[in-house]
């Protein structure tokens, strides 16, 4: 179907734009009143020792690693599982850190909890207290597995800020509402929704999808939920049914493995065009079963088009966006119009969408400018798609025919 377009794109680059899969139910929390979008800020270049800046706006010209003249790191991120390259939650979070402290000339650095993927809480908090031993003024924590070193780290280190991708408000034992976690949360339905609807718009008939956290990640639940809905919403539109495989086997860690790729394969072979690879390195299994069954794939997070010409789409959220937002309130000094409170970002904040860029855009009959109706539907509220994927299995659908693995 795609052939002719993947020959015109071998070439063709990846454009990084807004961009997972993090706990609590968050469909009625919303930005806090008064808060903007979360901006897209002008990035530049720290010099190793920190206070200098070169213009740069692309995060991967920003090196990973940096030296401080003092050993200190002012902006610290602690990683989620998987790995920081994953072109997917991790490295989309901490683009925004390097971004945020390189047009502010800060000194920045990653702490990876020890053991890997078989991390422990008492690992991710062993991380949290050497960022915050190591100098930080603000320690950025992706995913919600962060959740108990988390609340550990923020009742020993009240003075220090915490921004909680994916996360939600946290309380101590006695239930007062840490004030120094920020939890930033997305509208994954609205993201997957677009995804499912525009796939089936442009034809595909036999969906997957593929989720991370053993179906416990309510970002990559929501994400997946939506998919359905907005599968379900388009096949009404056009008067067709359409089969979906729904599984969370082999994404517990969100890792890439050979029984996940096998099972990627089983699904392509058996008549499945084109799968939603929801959970970081999981993308590397599916992409590698796509190109050997000439099967698709919808991507997640960030624009992972540059990853493989069998992307046809990303759900993308704004991480890198809204992890300078939220650092930003450290710094301009408001930080406590964000810390305990639940912040939700959709639509409404531009932080969620599908790529519209040339090279990204792979659909051959479902438009940009139909694209943006959709879009501007979610945000007048003439569209609401549900937050609450625990009615995934209980609705009854009347276009989509849901097979849950």
């Amino acid at each position: 179907m795609y052939k002719k377009l993947l020959a015109l794109l071998l070439s063709a680059s990846m454009v990084f734009a807004l961009a997972s899969c993090g706990n609590n139910t968050q469909g009625n929390s919303e930005t806090p009143s008064g808060e903007s979008t979360p901006p897209a800020t002008e990035s530049q270049a720290p010099a190793e020792t920190g206070g200098e800046t070169a213009d740069v706006t692309n995060p991967d010209d920003i090196d990973d690693n940096m030296t401080s003249a003092d050993n200190k790191y002012q902006v610290a991120f602690v990683t989620d599982v998987g790995q920081l390259k994953d072109k997917s939650f991790n490295q989309g979070t901490y683009d925004g850190v390097k971004l945020y402290a390189a047009a502010n000339g800060l000194s920045y650095k990653y702490y990876q909890p020890a053991n890997g993927n078989e991390a422990t809480d008492d690992d991710r908090y062993d991380a949290m207290k050497a960022a915050v031993e190591g100098g930080a003024e603000v320690v950025v924590c992706a995913g919600y597995l962060q959740e108990a070193a988390l609340k550990k780290a923020a009742i020993e280190f009240p003075d220090t800020p915490f921004v909680f991708i994916d996360g939600y408000p946290l309380s101590d034992d006695a239930g007062n509402v840490l004030a120094n976690v920020a939890g930033i949360a997305f509208k994954e339905e609205q993201a997957g929704y677009l995804a499912g609807y525009a796939a089936v718009k442009d034809g595909f008939t036999k969906l997957g999808f593929s989720g991370g956290g053993g179906g416990t990640n309510p970002a990559c639940c929501r994400f997946g939920y939506g998919y359905v809905q907005g599968a379900n919403d388009a096949a009404k539109e056009l008067g067709v049914t359409v089969d979906m495989n729904y599984s969370w086997q082999y994404g517990a860690t969100f890792s890439a493995s050979t029984e996940l790729q096998t099972m990627i394969s089983g699904w392509y072979a058996n008549g499945t065009e084109i799968v939603f690879a929801c959970g970081g390195s999981m993308f590397q299994s599916i992409a590698a079963a796509a190109s050997a069954n000439d099967g698709y794939v919808i991507g997640v997070d960030v624009d992972q088009s540059g990853e493989s010409d069998y992307v046809v789409t990303s759900a993308m959220k704004g991480l890198s966006d809204a992890v300078q937002w939220a650092v930003g309130h450290v710094y301009d000094g408001t930080f406590d119009t964000i810390g305990g409170v639940a912040t939700s970002l959709g639509v409404e904040n531009s932080s969620v969408a599908l790529p519209t860029a040339d090279a990204s855009w792979r659909f051959e009959t479902f438009t940009v400018e139909e694209y943006e109706d959709l879009y501007q539907q979610m945000l007048d509220g003439t569209l609401v798609v549900d937050a609450n994927y625990e009615n995934l299995e209980t609705t009854e659908w009347s276009n989509v025919v849901l097979n849950v693995e």
